[in-house]
Formats: structure tokens, C-alpha cells, sequence
């Protein structure tokens, strides 16, 4: 088993993890947009209506989740940054 010398060997505090779950509905929506992305990049012959609406929702997902993350970081006073 080899050791990286750069991590911290505390790994992430528990705010971190708290921080990891709050974003992970949009890291998800962005993972389904990426995935209907390459799926019209590769589609063949070319990609179908279906493959284009897929796209589309994952992209308003995106959107959903994004705001859903900024409108719940205002409330809690943490700011609008968004990774």
C-alpha cells in the first residue's frame, strides 16, 4: 500500500464531509449531464431526439440543484460560492 506524502493525514474534517453532502445533488446532476453529453458526442449515426431532451433535463437539473445549493448557503449565511 503506498502513501501519499501531500495528504493530510487527517483526512477531511467532518465539516468538509457536511460540505461534500450538501453538494452532492448537484455533483450528481452534473455526472448525468456529463454522461447525456458524451452520449451525443458519440452517438452514431447521430444522436437521437431522445438523446437531446436527455440533455436538456439533465441540464435544468443542474440548474435546479445549483439554485436549491445557493438559495440553502444565503439562508444559512454561508455565502453564494458555488465549487
Amino acid at each position: 500500500m503506498s502513501h501519499d506524502l501531500h495528504t493530510d493525514p487527517q483526512g477531511p474534517s467532518l465539516d468538509d464531509l457536511a460540505a461534500i453532502e450538501r453538494e452532492m445533488p448537484l455533483i450528481d446532476a452534473e455526472v448525468l449531464l456529463l454522461d447525456a453529453q458524451i452520449t451525443i458526442l458519440c452517438a452514431d449515426p447521430a444522436p437521437s431526439d431522445l438523446d437531446w431532451q436527455r440533455v436538456r433535463r439533465a441540464r435544468r437539473q443542474v440548474m435546479r440543484e445549483a439554485r436549491s445549493l445557493l438559495a440553502a448557503r444565503a439562508a444559512t449565511g454561508r455565502g453564494a460560492r458555488v465549487a
